[in-house]
C-alpha cells in the first residue's frame, strides 16, 4: 500500500489539538479593519475549531494528523 500524500494547503491552515480536533484561523481579519469593532477584531484574532460537518473532509486532507 503506497503512502498517502498530505494536502500541503490544508497542512498550512489546520493544526491538531491534543484531543484530536482540528484548529483553524478565523476569516475577515486581513483588511478593511477600520469599520470593525475592537471586540469583533479581538474575537476574530482567536483561533476556532473546525465544525464537525467539515471534520471528515479535513481528516481526509491530512491523513497523518
Amino acid at each position: 500500500m503506497p503512502k498517502i500524500k498530505t494536502r500541503r494547503c490544508a497542512a498550512k491552515r489546520f493544526s491538531v489539538t491534543g484531543t484530536g480536533k482540528f484548529k483553524r484561523r478565523r476569516k475577515n481579519m486581513r483588511h478593511i479593519l477600520t469599520k470593525k469593532a475592537p471586540k469583533r477584531k479581538m474575537q476574530l484574532g482567536q483561533s476556532a475549531l473546525v465544525d464537525k460537518t467539515n471534520e471528515k473532509a479535513v481528516k481526509r486532507m491530512l491523513p497523518y494528523a
